[in-house]
């Protein structure tokens, strides 16, 4: 698996590059901004896009949307309880004193539970809510990609307009902490970790 993690936008958000090394087929999860970037990173590595994977419909994870969409033929995927969220991001950031370029809306909705696709590749798809209603984690053999559900020593923010922190730490008990320990955790900011170690570590966990 070709793996590479660029931050993008005003926000920094990490976008991850997922790339099948048999069929050279990629997916492109969180792209913040930053667009021509990700796409030389693409053809670095000669791959062809096929999917955009938004964890989230925030602003910050979604603003590279459209020139990624405009400038390929990949499919943009987003839980279907984020589709709200989604039409109304530069709206949201504008409340934060920022602009956000409109993201078309998803072409797939997905309700979690899937298991997506990708060359040789395959990923799962894990529906936790409670930072949005929509948030979703992706787990691609022993990767983890968590946008902003958890992060190293922290947990996703629930004081946004439809954040549920009960919600989130059920999402995270229920669905993310019974995964192997080995399991790297990408987060949507900051740096890597793991299950094992927020499990040990995580002070919003214990």
């Amino acid at each position: 698996m070709i793996l590479e993690s660029l931050p993008t936008g005003p926000l920094q958000v990490n976008c991850y590059l997922i790339g099948c090394e048999v069929t050279r087929k990629a997916a492109v999860i969180d792209p913040g901004g930053d667009a021509e970037q990700i796409l030389a990173l693409l053809a670095k590595h000669q791959l062809e896009l096929q999917m955009v994977i938004n964890t989230h419909g925030h602003f910050d994870h979604v603003g590279g949307n459209k020139v990624l969409l405009d400038a390929t033929d990949a499919e943009l995927l987003l839980h279907e309880a984020d589709s709200p969220l989604l039409s109304r991001a530069a709206e949201h950031a504008s409340a934060f004193g920022l602009s956000a370029e409109l993201s078309p809306p998803a072409q797939r909705l997905l309700q979690g539970g899937e298991r997506l696709q990708l060359g040789e590749l395959l990923i799962d798809v894990i529906h936790t809510p409670g930072h949005t209603p929509g948030g979703i984690c992706l787990r691609i053999a022993d990767q983890l990609f968590v946008g902003d559900t958890l992060f190293a020593g922290s947990i996703g923010r629930t004081d946004l307009p439809g954040g549920n922190h009960q919600q989130l730490i059920d999402s995270i008990h229920n669905q993310l902490l019974d995964l192997p320990e080995n399991l790297v955790v990408h987060p949507g900011h900051g740096p890597a970790t793991s299950i094992g170690r927020e499990k040990l570590n995580n002070p919003f966990l214990n």
